[in-house]
């Protein structure tokens, strides 16, 4: 009975907590986690607000489409790969430096969307979903298919895993990049097969090498037209032998071994558990994860009712769970222009900025993504971050541009180096990434800490009001936290 009790209470006490309003501290900790950046005027909207009704406003918000068109050239003509190895040298280093343009414009235009997005959430789940399955453009070498893998990203973003598991083993851009475009019986390719286990669905461990095998021979045939980039089915490519994956034996095709594979407990676990990390804290709770891998299953794999657990839960509005996570680059860059309320007219050099800082969006460094946490954080990277910081505030140099001179077009014929000549864009482009004190005037520093820090700053900013003391916050070593 006194156990019952007991229980009673806490439920009460949880559903109490759940129904006060979150208040501003509790509003910037659930738009900074779920967003880029809250503005103050954003985290005034959503305090008076309990959590429930904080949660569902950002996951009715969700869109499954950008706000911004996209660069003109995604719909431009398919080019053929084919048509590369009939190019002289000087045409394919043409063909390479028109790539790398059209990367840079993409990758403008994905940072943009992320800055003026009404639905935060989206991106950063488009995001999260890119990390997850992660392609190249460098691989990949065309710019339409990774424009078209971004939009079928965040089409599912907060849609159905299932739905967009079955959608990405079929896009040109994963087939591609994961060499299952060649995909043939007479001689299986595994690598998708590997992938799909362990870092879309089952996670190490939960698979066999004779799995990943026999999986390889149901993904045969997968591939794309040469002429239009689009998925191709080449029934001659299929094996249609029986296959033996995870226990269950058929004559497989690749949706079946999905399935096979969404079927399975574990698939679930991995998800709850990878975006526990994202949004709670680095070390997922094993009962928890649990409890939300539950929650995914009787969803059908419907991300809206995962996430809403995720941030309904006591553990993403626990204390102890804030200023844990460390800024990712692109939320730090994306952040910073959001938090400042800095709208420059050119975002090339925030694109720099986040791919001398360790994340270039369309460019993973491999298969598994980005790291993150801890590993975002090295003494280089942590002096780049602190320039991005100063040019904001200060027009320090912008030497973190030399970092992503690999990912930059060769120089311009005129004996330029591509490195100078970039430094040169850069400080150009910087010229309207202008902070405006005024809007902290008279802004008391209890305040202005609470808005740009997710926990006391480390340094004393005693005695520090308007521009200055947003600049010393902004420079705090708590500002990498969120």
């Amino acid at each position: 009975m006194k156990q019952l009790l007991a229980a009673a209470a806490l439920l009460a006490a949880s559903l109490g907590a759940n129904a006060e309003a979150i208040g501003y501290d509790g509003a910037r900790h659930l738009l900074n986690r779920t967003g880029f950046g809250a503005t103050d005027e954003e985290i005034w909207k959503y305090a008076p607000l309990d959590r429930a009704a904080a949660v569902d406003r950002i996951i009715a918000g969700a869109r499954r489409e950008a706000t911004i068109k996209p660069p003109a050239f995604v719909d431009e003509p398919f080019e053929p790969y084919y048509r590369l190895k009939q190019m002289s040298a000087e045409e394919r280093m043409a063909a390479r430096r028109h790539l790398v343009a059209q990367g840079f414009e993409l990758r403008a235009w994905w940072l943009r969307e992320m800055l003026v997005t009404p639905s935060p959430i989206t991106e950063r789940m488009t995001l999260f979903w890119h990390n997850h399955f992660a392609t190249s453009q460098q691989k990949v070498r065309s710019s339409q298919l990774m424009y078209r893998q971004n939009a079928l990203l965040r089409s599912e973003a907060l849609g159905n895993f299932g739905a967009m598991l079955h959608a990405v083993a079929k896009d040109p851009a994963m087939l591609v990049y994961l060499d299952n475009a060649g995909n043939r019986k007479q001689a299986p390719n595994e690598n998708f097969a590997r992938e799909v286990m362990e870092l879309f669905t089952l996670g190490e461990g939960h698979y066999g090498e004779r799995d990943i095998k026999e999986a390889a021979r149901a993904f045969t045939g997968w591939s794309i037209d040469r002429e239009t980039g689009t998925f191709m089915y080449r029934r001659m490519w299929h094996d249609y032998g029986d296959k033996t994956v995870l226990g269950r034996t058929g004559n497989f095709d690749g949706d079946d071994v999905l399935d096979i594979l969404l079927a399975r407990p574990e698939t679930a676990r991995f998800v709850a558990a990878k975006l526990w990390r994202e949004f709670v804290s680095p070390d997922p709770d094993p009962q928890q994860v649990e409890r939300l891998a539950t929650v995914f299953r009787d969803a059908r794999y419907e991300v809206k009712p995962l996430l809403r657990a995720i941030l309904m839960s006591d553990a993403f509005w626990s204390e102890a769970n804030r200023a844990v996570l460390v800024k990712s680059p692109v939320e730090l860059v994306v952040g910073s222009l959001r938090t400042f309320d800095i709208h420059p007219f050119d975002l090339r050099p925030a694109v720099f900025a986040c791919a001398a800082l360790g994340q270039n969006p369309f460019s993973p460094p491999n298969v598994k993504g980005w790291p993150g946490g801890d590993a975002w954080i090295t003494s280089a990277t942590l002096l780049g971050r602190k320039q991005w910081i100063d040019r904001i505030f200060r027009g320090a140099q912008p030497a973190m541009a030399m970092a992503a001179s690999n990912d930059a077009p060769s120089g311009d014929g005129k004996g330029n180096a591509p490195e100078q000549r970039y430094r040169r864009m850069l400080e150009r482009g910087m010229a309207d990434y202008t902070f405006d004190s005024t809007h902290f005037n008279g802004t008391s520093v209890g305040h202005v800490e609470k808005l740009v820090l997710a926990t006391s700053a480390v340094n004393s900013v005693e005695g520090l009001e308007g521009a200055e003391l947003v600049r010393a916050l902004a420079s705090d070593p708590a500002f990498q936290l969120k």
